[in-house]
């Protein structure tokens, strides 16, 4: 039985050991290699499973210097990102060891009240300690299950979306409670019980810390992204202006010209006005979808992708599809064409295509957005290739939440060269 429960307390251990290197790759990537994956897997073990005690100086400072070397040998990333993960993590992991040990061990004695040499147990003493030590380990593996469950996705987020200055924040937020736990297990003389609450202040400082960056870098961007979208419509609504002024000066012009190619002026004198009404024919070609303001998105990404000399082809048709705002229109369409503009841009010009559909299929409105890219246009992470992604990059998360706010859903793959981003929304009953 002992043996089984040593067994139990080994995996659980391991399954703790794993899981708590899977969180630091989800904040900071591992390196590629498989080597030295494996490698920093078996590393990681002595790290994350030191055995802290009070006024232990050895074990406190050599698993800060331990945590802090590992992340600069395994893990990509830059050094300002190395350093927040281990102000984030170095306090949960000696806090939480601490707790497992110190409780456990004092939960051990009282309940048998064993010698302290351990040559003198009985089979009796030994079972209950390796039970309740498996016990402490189920304990500490199921509590970082929980911070996984929470951290996910806040740090997945911080890592994607920090500026240089806003690490800078972060850091100096999240370093109080790495000094307070260090300083707190060492300095502290007397009942080791009295640590018991600086601990779990500074596992929950660290967690808190963590979602409160999140938060603040997510209020950011949604606001940055508020204000563009904002300026796209005034933009467009200024756009439809001019476009019905224009209306009104093309059709004049066109009617003139008529007149001037039919009259007995000189051969040079029509040439020159066929001319004139076959450049200014060009406004006919644009799309015309059915709802004005789309036409002003369209007409103005297609003059945009004929500089860019990109082949961009479209079939909208948008008759009778009034239910989604402006905005919205400008959400869906402006930001899916602008990524496919941006990915061809960095192909050869005989490379460079755009296929946009959009339209009724039976209850729903379905828009298509095809472009090709290369394998490194197309970014990994489906939001952006560039440097700057605090910025950038929230084009394909702004879709998916529109069409969602709708009902609705998006779906974005790549198929060998091509990016395929579709949208279907389903349309409202009368």
């Amino acid at each position: 039985m002992i043996s089984f429960l040593e067994f139990g307390a080994l995996a659980l251990t391991w399954g703790y050991q794993f899981l708590a290197l899977w969180m630091l790759h989800i904040f900071i990537p591992l390196r590629k290699h498989p080597a030295v994956r494996v490698l920093a897997l078996w590393v990681s073990s002595y790290i994350t499973g030191v055995v802290v005690y009070a006024n232990d100086l050895a074990n406190i400072f050599l698993s800060l210097c331990g945590l802090t070397i590992f992340l600069m040998a395994f893990h990509q990333g830059k050094l300002i990102e190395k350093m927040t993960a281990v102000f984030i993590f170095y306090p949960v992991v000696i806090s939480i060891n601490f707790l497992m040990y110190d409780v456990s061990g004092k939960i051990f004695f009282a309940l048998t009240n064993a010698p302290s040499e351990h040559g003198t147990w009985n089979y009796e003493i030994r079972l209950a300690n390796a039970a309740i030590y498996a016990l402490a380990c189920l304990a500490r593996l199921l509590f970082w299950l929980g911070i996984y469950c929470f951290l996910r996705k806040p740090l997945r987020e911080i890592r994607l979306n920090l500026t240089s200055k806003m690490w800078l924040i972060a850091d100096s937020m999240i370093l109080a409670s790495a000094i307070g736990c260090f300083t707190t297990i060492y300095f502290t003389t007397g009942e080791s019980a009295v640590i018991y609450p600086l601990c779990i202040a500074a596992v929950f400082s660290s967690l808190g810390c963590v979602c409160l960056v999140a938060y603040m870098s997510k209020a950011m961007q949604n606001t940055y992204q508020l204000q563009k979208l904002k300026m796209q419509q005034e933009y467009y609504q200024d756009k439809m202006k001019e476009e019905e002024r224009v209306r009104s000066i093309y059709h004049d012009m066109k009617n003139h010209l008529l007149v001037l190619e039919n009259t007995q002026e000189s051969e040079a004198a029509r040439q020159m006005a066929r001319k004139l009404r076959s450049q200014i024919a060009d406004y006919e070609d644009y799309v015309h979808t059915g709802n004005e303001f789309l036409d002003i998105i369209l007409r103005d990404k297609a003059e945009k992708a004929r500089e860019k000399q990109i082949d961009f082809s479209i079939a909208v048709e948008f008759q009778g599809i009034d239910f989604v705002e402006p905005l919205d229109l400008s959400t869906l369409f402006g930001n899916g064409i602008d990524n496919a503009m941006e990915a061809s841009e960095k192909l050869p010009k005989d490379q460079r295509t755009i296929l946009l559909k959009a339209g009724r299929v039976q209850n729903f409105v379905s828009v298509l957005i095809e472009n090709s890219c290369g394998p490194k246009t197309c970014a990994k992470n489906l939001r952006t290739s560039k440097a700057d992604e605090f910025l950038h990059g929230f084009g394909i998360s702004n879709m998916q939440k529109t069409a969602e706010k709708y009902g609705g859903q998006l779906i974005a793959r790549r198929e060998q060269e091509k990016f395929i981003l579709k949208i279907l929304i389903p349309i409202p009953n009368s």
